[in-house]
C-alpha cells in the first residue's frame, strides 16, 4: 500500500462528464490498496468567469473579499467529485484549505504556505475515505482569514501536503502527457520528457513552461517530493521530476541512457514587459536607490541590462523585464523618484517575449550558446537581451518572433519528436 497525493487541474474537471471520469480514475487507485489525497481545482474557467464577475461589482474589489469569492470555485468541484466518488462505492469527505490545515502568510491574492496540520486529513485516511482538499487556498495564520496563493497554485497546495502526509509521490494531473521539450501548442512535434531534475523543472517553470508551478517545484526540492505530471485523459507514462542524485542513479543501473541530454526543453514567456529607465546619472548607487524603489512595491524584477555609458555625458540607460501586471505600478514608482535621481526619461515595450533553452547538459558541453544564437540569427531573428545561468541561457526578442524562435531552437537542438504531441483541453493545466 503507497500513500498518494493527486491533483487534477480545472480542464480535467471542466464539466459534470468530466468529474465523473475524474472520480472513476481516483476509484481504481483506492481500491488498489492505496491512501488517496486529492487535490482539485476549480471547473474549467471558474476562476476567471469569478473574477470577471467581481469586476462589473466593483471595479477595484477589496483583497480580502475576492479571496472570499474565488475559494469558492475550488469548493464547488470538492463536494461534486466527493458526490461521485461516494456514488461508486468510495467513501469520501471534501475539506477546505482552512479545515485541511492549511495555514498560510496573510497576503491576499499571492500567500505562501507556513505549514500545514494535516490532523482532520490524516484522521480520515485512518478511517478509510478518500480526503479531497479545495487547492489554491489556505487561512492566514495571523488574521484567521481565508486567503489564495496565486493563480495555478493548486500544484504547491499538492505538493505541500505530500510532504505533510508523508505521501510516497505527488500526481499533477493535466491536458498534456507530462513535461514536453516545448509547448506543444507552439511546437506540435515536441517531445515527451520521461524524467527531469528539480534544478530543470525549476528553470522551466521559471521561464514560462506552465506544466508546474514554480513554488510547487521548489517545494518540491526542499522537501524531496517526487512529481508526477500525467494527464488526466489518458493512460501515458508521464514525467517524473526528481532529485539529480536519483536520475544519476538508475542512469547507472542502465535504466536511463548513459549521456545526459544536453537541452531539456524550451520554455517560452509572452506574460512580461521591458522597462528601460532612459538617461540615468552613471554614479555610484544610482542602481540601488531605483531597484529599492522597484523593490519596495513587492515587484519581482526578471532580467536587468545596463548599457554601456554615453561617451562624455556620464549617462547610461537601464533596462528590466517585470510581468505586465507590475508595469503600471513600476512606472509610478519610478516616477515618483525621476526628480531625486534625474534620470531623463522612461519607455516601455510590452511587445516582447522571453524564449529560454534549459538543460542539465549545458554544464559538460560546450557550444551550447553558440548553437542557440546561430539558430536564432538563420532564422532572422534579433536579440534584445541576453540571461544566462549554469543551465539555462534566456533571450528577450520580439514577440511577433517567438514562435519562430522557439521552433528555429527546437530543431537545432535535434527535440523534435516524429509524431505531434497531442494536447487533450487547451488550458495547459
Amino acid at each position: 500500500m503507497a500513500r498518494v497525493v493527486q491533483k487534477f487541474g480545472g480542464s480535467s474537471v471542466a464539466d459534470a462528464e468530466s468529474i465523473q471520469r475524474v472520480a472513476e480514475r481516483i476509484a481504481a487507485t483506492k481500491r488498489d490498496g492505496n491512501d488517496v489525497v486529492i487535490v482539485i481545482s476549480a471547473m474549467g474557467d471558474t476562476t476567471d468567469e469569478l473574477l470577471d464577475l467581481a469586476l462589473r461589482v466593483s471595479p477595484h474589489p477589496q483583497p480580502r473579499e475576492l479571496d472570499m469569492l474565488l475559494t469558492t470555485g475550488e469548493r464547488q468541484s470538492a463536494a461534486l467529485l466527493a458526490m461521485a466518488l461516494i456514488d461508486l462505492g468510495v467513501p469520501a469527505l471534501s475539506y477546505t484549505g482552512s479545515q485541511a490545515g492549511v495555514i498560510t502568510t496573510g497576503t491576499h491574492g499571492n500567500a505562501r504556505i507556513i505549514d500545514i496540520t494535516p490532523g482532520r486529513i490524516l484522521t480520515s485516511l485512518d478511517e478509510g475515505d478518500v480526503v479531497i482538499v479545495a487547492g489554491f487556498q489556505g487561512v492566514s495564520q495571523d488574521t484567521k482569514d481565508v486567503t489564495t496563493l496565486g493563480r495555478g497554485a493548486s500544484d504547491t497546495t499538492a505538493v505541500a501536503l505530500a510532504a505533510a502526509v508523508g505521501a510516497q509521490y505527488c500526481e499533477i494531473y493535466t491536458d498534456v502527457d507530462g513535461v514536453f521539450t516545448a509547448d506543444p501548442r507552439v511546437v506540435t512535434h515536441a517531445k515527451r520528457v520521461p524524467v527531469l531534475s528539480y534544478e530543470e523543472m525549476l528553470e522551466l517553470a521559471a521561464c514560462g513552461a506552465k506544466v508546474l508551478h514554480l513554488r510547487c517545484v521548489e517545494y518540491a526540492r526542499s522537501e524531496r517530493v517526487p512529481i508526477h505530471v500525467r494527464s488526466s485523459f489518458s493512460e501515458n507514462p508521464g514525467t517524473w521530476v526528481v532529485d539529480q542524485t536519483i536520475i544519476d542513479q538508475h542512469r547507472r543501473q542502465g535504466d536511463l541512457p548513459v549521456e545526459q541530454a544536453i537541452i531539456s526543453g524550451i520554455a517560452h514567456d509572452a506574460s512580461e514587459g521591458k522597462v528601460t529607465v532612459i538617461g540615468v546619472p552613471d554614479t555610484i548607487g544610482t542602481a540601488a536607490r531605483i531597484f529599492r524603489a522597484i523593490a519596495d512595491e513587492e515587484i519581482n524584477i526578471d532580467m536587468i541590462v545596463q548599457n554601456v555609458s554615453r561617451a562624455g555625458l556620464g549617462r547610461t540607460d537601464i533596462s528590466f523585464t517585470l510581468p505586465h501586471s507590475e508595469a503600471a505600478k513600476a512606472r509610478d514608482a519610478l516616477k515618483r523618484i525621476q526628480a531625486e535621481i534625474g534620470f531623463e526619461g522612461l519607455a516601455y515595450n510590452q511587445d516582447i517575449a522571453k524564449v529560454s533553452v534549459v538543460g542539465v547538459g549545458m554544464r559538460t558541453h560546450p557550444g551550447v550558446t553558440a548553437s542557440f544564437f546561430d539558430a536564432l540569427a538563420k532564422a532572422d531573428i534579433n536579440l534584445d537581451m541576453i540571461s544566462t545561468s549554469e543551465i539555462r541561457i534566456s533571450v528577450v526578442v520580439a514577440a511577433k518572433d517567438a514562435a519562430r524562435a522557439i521552433q528555429a531552437a527546437h530543431s537545432a537542438f535535434q527535440l523534435d519528436a516524429q509524431t505531434e504531441a497531442v494536447v487533450y483541453a487547451g488550458t495547459g493545466r
